[in-house]
């Protein structure tokens, strides 16, 4: 599989990822052990676009690719929503470590959390900071590795027909106003360009094994703002 090159914004924006210092399409190589956090942004930087699409991108996330994707089943229904929580290191926020996970950059040695994930390759379709910003690593056309072994309304592999979408956040914990408007917006995006009739979180697709995102997720919030049906949702 060819790898694309990361960090190239959409509709052919010049990349603004912050800071470039660990992104490919920079002259740095290596990603330095401390990363400048991303400054806050205005809520109508990023509610504005979530209606343009292409070719599985959305206009309204900042787009930085990962390599670690594929191609979905020829039979693949794209109708479920995962919802799941990260932050690397864990409870530390605006470390940019989540984008550098993503695109295989992450220095293992920045932190010693880091050597317990050492060589892990994974990926999502999207990111949502604190701010309610949104980051988008694989085009929802494709396969993203969040999922795991997994099984949810009948089947396995959730990986094959499912949107991963990753708040940052520690499981348990909660989570912020603005990180609850942008999912309400992608999820309503998403269901507008894709039969969704599912969103669950990571640990109802993989019960037992994952936990996020967690109790202090609020999902009676999420169909309120969402306007879904509830049998859209996991039991709350």
């Amino acid at each position: 599989m060819q790898r694309p090159a990361p960090c190239k914004h959409a509709f052919n924006v010049v990349c603004t990822c912050r800071p470039p210092t660990w992104c490919k399409a920079s002259e740095a190589t290596t990603a330095p052990p401390h990363i400048a956090k991303t400054p806050p942004i205005r809520s109508t930087d990023f509610t504005m676009h979530f209606d343009l699409w292409q070719n599985g991108w959305c206009q309204a996330a900042e787009k930085c690719e990962s390599p670690n994707f594929g191609p979905r089943p020829s039979t693949a229904q794209i109708d479920l929503i995962v919802v799941h929580s990260i932050s690397l290191p864990p409870g530390e926020y605006g470390t940019q470590a989540v984008q550098q996970l993503f695109t295989n950059q992450l220095n293992w040695d920045a932190h010693p959390y880091f050597q317990s994930i050492r060589g892990l390759e994974v990926s999502a379709h999207f990111f949502i900071e604190r701010s309610g910003k949104v980051w988008q690593f694989v085009s929802c056309n494709d396969r993203a590795w969040h999922a795991g072994a997994s099984h949810y309304r009948g089947r396995s592999n959730c990986n094959d027909d499912s949107i991963g979408i990753e708040l940052e956040g520690l499981e348990g914990q909660t989570f912020e106003a603005a990180q609850y408007t942008s999912l309400a917006l992608l999820s309503t995006a998403l269901g507008q360009q894709y039969p969704i009739a599912h969103i669950a979180g990571h640990e109802h697709i993989a019960p037992g094994r994952k936990n996020d995102p967690g109790p202090g997720f609020d999902w009676s919030l999420l169909q309120k703002n969402v306007a879904w049906p509830p049998q859209y949702f996991p039991e709350f």
